[in-house]
């Protein structure tokens, strides 16, 4: 299994809870984005920096992502093409997208891009707070420890 990690929109403390694991349960950590984010040096955590564009990081982590891994993303639609690809999400704010809710999100998503796109204003994603950092922190341990029972 490795993590994949959608690096432009992850918040720091997300970054470090991510690399404190991999190093602790020697888990492969890939850090992809588009601008440079410095990582501490670890043997499994790498950082793969994709050419500027749009998707660009998001098309890379889709046709490298095997079944079971996990990747960690905001991104709706990448999270949509994950879940296809029976793989794992979780967002930095510690809720797990899969076939159940995948579709509901994308629908939520898509009726607030077409009210902003109309002129309405609709809240954004709120500030990441501790909470949200303790709730992503239980989740990606708990996933961990239901993955290492189901592979022993």
């Amino acid at each position: 299994m490795k993590i994949w990690v959608d690096a432009d929109a992850c918040p720091k403390p997300v970054r470090a809870i991510l690399i404190r694991t991999a190093d602790r349960l020697k888990i492969n950590l890939v850090f992809v984005s588009n601008q440079f984010h410095r990582i501490p040096e670890s043997g499994f955590v790498k950082t793969l920096q994709v050419p500027g564009g749009f998707d660009v990081a998001d098309e890379y982590i889709i046709n490298e992502v095997s079944v079971s891994d996990l990747v960690i993303t905001s991104d709706i639609p990448l999270a949509s093409v994950i879940v296809q690809k029976n793989a794992f999400v979780l967002t930095p704010y510690g809720k797990f997208y899969s076939a159940d809710n995948i579709n509901n999100a994308l629908s939520v998503r898509n009726l607030k891009m077409e009210l902003k796109s109309a002129g309405h204003e609709i809240g954004g994603q709120s500030s990441f707070s501790q909470k949200d950092r303790e709730k992503f922190a239980n989740q990606l341990d708990g996933f961990l420890r239901r993955m290492k029972t189901n592979i022993e």
